[in-house]
């Protein structure tokens, strides 16, 4: 992520609380049986480290480094989870996506890995942001990319306050300046840093939340990253929405969770590039 842009989520509990339930199992499958053990990666947008440290493991002869554009407080959640699990071949810094060239040199990396990050970024420079993580890529390795794409998430049971925060979510987040349906462009972004078609690799992945469990845990965090998290921020200040339409979003989330049937899928695009 940039300066350039605002984090829709920001980095309220309720976000790390997501983001530390992600795992490399989870969240990025397509990448892990590319992973040998003296491997050098990067991982972009690490946030609590949790898939970052997966990696880690992955690698014991080589090093994993996680960075993040803000040297707050999710930083040092990472580095003290690293300490917990006693994994060292790990470091975590503040970095910019786009400064990678600058911060690593050219030909540094033997894979490169974003998860949920370029959604995030200037719609307008993702392709230089591919561009900068092609560079820091050795030849013969691999950058790898996992976005969501949120016009293709569904659930049930439908009702007009969930459609209310599916259509809020969209404003906001193009407000923020980042594209929320990051999924299905990977390709034609792919393309655009100048990948050949034949380099990229395409996939999909899903998580999907049903029993009383999930429901209970997303709902949950969906009613508070609606009314705590940057989320909120950007809605009022953007006139999206006002208070009472942010609660009525809230209110919708939690009576999907308290129901018996419900079910809610996410779809995640992927791919996989090869750098010549």
């Amino acid at each position: 992520m940039s300066s350039n842009t605002i984090y829709t989520h920001g980095h309220h509990e309720s976000v790390l609380r997501s983001h530390s339930w992600r795992t490399a199992q989870n969240s990025a499958p397509h990448l892990l049986p590319y992973i040998k053990p003296h491997m050098h990666i990067l991982d972009i947008g690490c946030g609590p480290g949790t898939i970052t440290l997966d990696f880690a493991q992955l690698v014991p002869e080589g090093h994993i480094t996680g960075i993040e554009p803000s040297p707050g407080a999710v930083l040092s959640q990472a580095r003290q989870i690293a300490q917990e699990r006693g994994i060292s071949n790990v470091e975590f810094k503040e970095g910019d996506i786009f400064e990678l060239r600058e911060m690593f040199g050219t030909g540094k990396f033997d894979i490169v890995h974003v998860h949920q990050v370029l959604q995030h970024i200037d719609r307008e420079r993702v392709a230089e942001a591919l561009m900068q993580m092609r560079a820091v890529t050795k030849p013969g390795g691999i950058i790898a990319a996992r976005e969501v794409d949120f016009a293709a998430m569904t659930w049930f049971p439908v009702s007009e306050g969930m459609k209310e925060w599916g259509d809020t979510y969209q404003l906001v987040a193009r407000a923020n300046g980042g594209e929320p349906d990051a999924g299905r462009r990977l390709v034609s972004w792919a393309l655009k840093a100048g990948f050949a078609r034949d380099e990229i690799m395409t996939s999909a992945g899903t998580w999907c939340f049903s029993t009383p469990e999930e429901r209970e845990w997303w709902s949950k965090l969906w009613a508070d990253r609606t009314l705590s998290s940057n989320f909120k921020t950007t809605a009022l200040k953007s006139g999206l929405a006002d208070e009472e339409k942010l609660n009525r979003i809230a209110a919708s989330w939690m009576e999907w969770g308290k129901s018996e049937d419900g079910w809610f899928a996410i779809l995640n695009g992927e791919i996989i590039c090869r750098v010549d």
